[in-house]
């Protein structure tokens, strides 16, 4: 069953959370961050701390560590951020055109990690987890928190909508995506004990939705601190990692879309004819074409929209060869264009869904790329069955809005 425990979060004064609270860390670049370098409050200067060092610094180097340190130790000092007293739960509320999704802010197992009670479904990269093994012991913190979904728990449910209808949020604000973020604090201790108490009996597992690598990395961190002493009774901070979990229901995944930079040395029009040996391929013109259902895809090259639709024979039914993530890949990139690994292969980017098809289209039409693929998105009940497999999806598969904000709550370790 799923362990997690409360924790005293280091949050932000009430009057300045929503000049804090910004997008995860590896959902922006550098420049975008700069944006936001004469903000006081931001929280950047901690996740992205090299905005605060010259233009030509590794962002990887022990500098930009050591920065981000001195900033979180800066906002503590100057009371941006304060940590609660007691041990807490937080619940998170998103609001994103007119759906909500409600979790709850916990510290998550290590041990649960490593022994698959948390199920993960991506393969990680190890300079990413660097990256933030380096950001973490440095700083002393977990600053980005990890998305987790599980199966609906109606008596977990109960005790969160019971404590969102009698208590007042601590925080309640709209971000300039429009994207609503509203922040409650458990700090009864009969309901914090509650709320251990019904996951621990209830919730067999949880699965990561987003956050693969965030999660990898505090896992070496707590093998790293177990190796070298410092567990003791095993209920150190350091052996949790911060989870955002949230029941299955609410949730819904996006479509995370593909361009490539090259044909493969094809013309448009042998492309096109080779397709045509794994898909019924129809010319739509100007109109973007979102795929509406599962083998269906979208394909905009040399000026006009496509309809691609897979042909039987073309997937299987096991839970990976189904995902039309791994249609598109064993069937058009790799088979066609000689894309084998999408995680190293320069010549495929991804484009999250939220950016809409218009995005597809004007990295094509800026000729940056070649040709930009629409893809149905997989379901949550997708990433579950392939988790529960063992098995893990291709790269870049799922892609969820709205995003947590980093800088709401902090673990320190």
């Amino acid at each position: 069953m799923a362990k997690i425990t409360p924790f005293m979060g280091l949050r932000p004064r009430k009057e300045i959370a929503a000049e804090v609270a910004t997008l995860p860390y590896d959902v922006v670049s550098v420049a975008e961050a700069k944006e936001f370098k004469k903000d006081k409050y931001n929280f950047y200067h901690v996740t992205r701390s090299e905005i605060d060092l010259p233009d030509n610094i590794d962002v990887h180097s022990l500098a930009v560590y050591e920065r981000a340190k001195e900033n979180l130790d800066s906002f503590v000092k100057e009371k941006i951020l304060v940590q609660d007293t007691e041990p807490c739960y937080y619940i998170y509320e998103l609001v994103m055109n007119g759906r909500s999704q409600t979790g709850l802010v916990c510290g998550s197992s290590i041990d649960d990690y490593n022994e698959g009670i948390i199920k993960k479904h991506e393969y990680t990269r190890p300079e990413k987890e660097l990256d933030r093994i380096n950001h973490i012991t440095t700083t002393g913190a977990q600053t980005g928190i990890v998305f987790l979904a599980y199966n609906d728990c109606e008596s977990v449910q109960t005790i969160i909508d019971e404590w969102k209808q009698n208590h007042e949020p601590e925080y309640d604000f709209t971000g300039k995506d429009g994207v609503r973020h509203i922040f409650w604090v458990i700090d009864n201790y009969a309901k914090v004990a509650s709320i251990t108490h019904n996951f621990s009996i209830n919730v067999p597992c949880t699965y990561i939705a987003d956050g693969h690598h965030r999660a990898a990395s505090a896992a070496k961190v707590c093998k790293e601190m177990r190796n070298n002493g410092f567990s003791i009774g095993g209920d150190e901070s350091f052996n949790y990692f911060v989870t955002c979990i949230f029941p299955e229901s609410q949730l819904e995944i996006m479509d995370y879309n593909r361009v490539v930079k090259d044909l493969n040395g094809k013309t448009p029009e042998q492309f096109i004819a080779e397709l045509g040996n794994e898909f019924t391929v129809t010319k739509l013109g100007a109109t973007a074409f979102k795929p509406a259902k599962a083998h269906e895809f979208g394909m905009y090259l040399d000026g006009s929209w496509y309809q691609l639709v897979a042909k039987e024979g073309t997937f299987s039914t096991d839970p990976i060869g189904i995902l039309d993530v791994s249609v598109l890949s064993a069937n058009v990139l790799d088979k066609l264009l000689g894309i084998k690994d999408q995680r190293v292969d320069k010549r495929v980017d991804f484009v999250g869904g939220i950016r809409g098809m218009a995005e597809l289209q004007k990295r094509v039409d800026s000729k940056e790329m070649a040709a930009a693929f629409s893809i149905y998105p997989v379901s949550i009940q997708q990433l579950f069955t392939v988790a529960d497999s063992g098995n893990v999806m291709p790269p870049k598969s799922t892609w969820f809005e709205p995003k947590l904000r980093d800088g709401l709550v902090v673990y320190t370790i």
